[in-house]
């Protein structure tokens, strides 16, 4: 089974970021996220046997956080850089909370021998993969027009385990576990 655990967005955030990738798509042929799939990932999982499966759930239910959560979806970039991006994403700025759930859920799945994440946690929501050069110049000029753009703003009240699957028209996300957000 290849897991993650990662946040839902909500409905009305998901809309306005689906009129932003209608807006932006005919200005990159790139391979843009289905708006179903916009979540945010607080830690990638990889590759779990189905039979440790209640044993990851239980340890995962012992986090805890200062929550809610408050998020606003505002501003896009660029991973790893705008000179040579893979990714273009939306931003979040969710406050230190959001980065403390990352933190505990990388030692809490450290214990089970999941290894920790070399990068720092930069939250974000994936709108399109650069799978090969393509040009980005309308992009880039529409993406500048688009400047100081919010997309919404919603509490996280919990978080989730999620099984990825590979599907035709790319990956499928299914919720496996909900955890409510307890306080520290």
């Amino acid at each position: 089974m290849r897991l993650f655990t990662g946040i839902e967005i909500p409905e009305n955030v998901k809309d306005r970021l689906e009129m932003l990738i209608e807006h932006l798509r005919p200005t990159a042929n790139l391979k843009w996220s289905p708006v179903y799939n916009l979540h945010i990932t607080t830690k990638f999982i990889g590759e779990w046997p189905s039979s440790r499966l209640e044993e990851l759930a239980f340890a995962l239910r012992d986090i805890t956080v200062n929550g809610p959560i408050e998020c606003e979806v505002s501003g896009l970039g660029w991973f790893p850089n705008a000179r040579n991006p893979r990714v273009f994403w939306a931003a979040l700025e969710c406050g230190p909370a959001l980065a403390e759930l990352a933190s505990a859920t990388e030692s809490v799945l450290e214990r089970l021998g999941i290894a920790r994440e070399n990068r720092q946690f930069s939250p974000h929501l994936t709108l399109a993969r650069i799978r090969q050069p393509a040009p980005l110049n309308q992009l880039r000029e529409a993406v500048s027009q688009l400047e100081g753009q919010h997309f919404g703003a919603f509490t996280i009240s919990q978080f989730h385990l999620y099984l990825s699957e590979p599907g035709a028209s790319g990956s499928v996300y299914t919720k496996l576990y909900d955890f409510p957000l307890l306080n520290a």
